[in-house]
């Protein structure tokens, strides 16, 4: 046993090496800084800028991100870079310094060469720790590799023979492997992944060219981001990929490993949306309310009593909600209300209707939707119960929509997959939206709205608005 893995064994279990890198970072910030405030009398704040310039490299330069491969000959370049801009920040935040008011760059050197140093010292010093806990088990994960030969056996062998990368392999899934060609033992099938994983308690999971059907892989990736492992996959071209240095890409013995971003819809994230919602939606209530009395009162005027309409739609989980709209015409019955699938064009609209509808301000009672919680700003259009049922039998993945709040608008709107585009199109856009969702794709995508219903030309403002259905039948082709 080597003599820091003695040392390193009575150290705490790290859930994580992010906090230890940001103090030492900033302790080797503070170290480089002594010599300086011991001749020259610097204040705190410039050395508070230079901690939070090198935090911020090495934060963009992905330093503080989880990694299997820890290398400080690796990140030497981002750490000098890191050292230089946190000089350039103290040089900036105090040009003069000391009683006398001399200025600072004649300390620069100084303080750039110690803060390269310490910072290249502090860096070892953490993946040696590092690399000693996880040898140890103290600090690496369990994990399923799914996908057997080549690839997938050979990666098994390398995580078995270099622990400190801190993944332990506890077994293979793939269909139709022999146990006795593969280090670890066989799990079955893809179909036992996620029953292996709950019976072993794994939480890590790296598929490597598993054999087909692709759509069923493809699936269960899904379902292990949605329910927030960690998934690892090992691309199509890994062997070319290494060099290219893609974000995210490690590189383990010739093998290249793709980590998946993690589920974003965690209950923090789904807080600040929903905060997002409210307090925009409540914002846009105050401000469009003389709008929409306007309009419910040159609504009335044309189609009589029951200005606002009220549908039926599906939301998150399946759920159905009453949706409001300001009525732009009065449908013959409840039945043509659940099931025509568009009324643009219709003669019984009245220019009162036709304006509506043509501007999208028939969808401003929707804000009240948002702020009960029904709806949010952003996120896939709620259908109808009715073209609800009809699109999740003919088109794969329509249900998956359903994992978030229906939204006034969306990702799909912004691409102007309204009107007479494909459904199979807009299930797609949407889906990806959901799985690559972010606080800041919805301040963008609301940005995005705006200018796109501007654009629109007039024969295509009913493909582009806010609460528009497609006149396509329910199979999502035009008629």
């Amino acid at each position: 046993m080597r003599m820091s893995d003695r040392w390193v064994g009575r150290l705490p279990s790290l859930p994580s090496q992010r906090p230890l890198l940001v103090l030492l970072d900033l302790l080797a910030v503070v170290l480089a800084a002594v010599p300086v405030l011991g001749t020259v009398h610097v204040s705190p704040v410039p050395v508070a800028a230079a901690g939070a310039a090198v935090f911020l490299t090495c934060h963009s330069a992905d330093l503080y991100r989880p990694r299997l491969v820890l290398s400080v000959l690796e990140d030497l370049p981002r750490l000098l870079l890191a050292a230089a801009l946190g000089t350039l920040a103290l040089v900036a935040a105090a040009p003069r310094i000391g009683v006398t008011g001399d200025p600072t760059w004649p300390v620069a050197p100084a303080f750039a060469a110690g803060l390269a140093l310490l910072l290249v010292v502090v860096r070892t010093a953490a993946y040696t720790t590092v690399h000693g806990l996880r040898r140890r088990g103290l600090a690496g994960h369990p994990v399923i590799i799914v996908g057997g030969e080549p690839v997938g056996s050979a990666l098994a062998a390398t995580l078995l023979d270099q622990p400190q990368l801190g993944l332990r392999p506890v077994g293979i899934v793939e269909r139709g492997a022999s146990a006795r060609r593969l280090p670890v033992p066989l799990l079955g099938g893809i179909d036992r992944l996620e029953q292996a994983m709950t019976d072993l308690g794994v939480h890590d999971v790296v598929f490597a060219f598993p054999a087909p059907p692709d759509a069923q892989t493809v699936a269960v990736v899904r379902r292990c981001v949605e329910r927030d492992h960690q998934v690892f996959v090992v691309p199509r071209f890994h062997e070319l990929m290494g060099a290219t240095g893609t974000r995210g890409t490690e590189v383990v013995q010739g093998v290249t490993l793709m980590r998946l971003r993690r589920w974003g819809h965690r209950p923090l994230a789904r807080w600040g949306k929903r905060a997002l919602d409210v307090a925009l939606a409540s914002v846009g209530l105050v401000l469009a309310a003389p709008v929409m009395a306007a309009c419910a009162l040159a609504t009335r005027i044309e189609t009589g009593p029951g200005v606002v309409f009220r549908q039926t739609r599906v939301g998150t989980g399946g759920r159905p909600f009453t949706l409001y709209k300001l009525r732009s015409l009065r449908p013959d019955d409840e039945i043509e209300s659940a099931t025509r699938w568009s009324i643009d064009g219709d003669a019984r609209i009245g220019p009162v209707g036709r304006f509506l509808r043509r501007t999208g301000l028939d969808e401003l009672p929707q804000l009240v939707n948002v702020l009960k919680g029904d709806m949010s700003l952003v996120g896939p259009r709620p259908e109808r119960p009715h073209f609800v049922d009809a699109f999740s039998r003919s088109e794969s993945r329509y249900a998956d929509r359903h994992r978030v709040p229906a939204g006034l608008t969306g990702l799909a709107q912004v691409h102007r997959l309204r009107g007479d585009t494909s459904i199979a199109e807009r299930t797609r856009v949407d889906n990806y939206y959901i799985e690559n969702w972010s606080l800041w794709s919805d301040v963008k995508i609301m940005c995005r709205t705006l200018p796109v219903l501007v654009r629109a030309p007039r024969g295509e403002v009913g493909a582009v608005r806010l609460g528009s259905s497609a006149p396509g039948g329910p199979t999502g082709r035009p008629r």
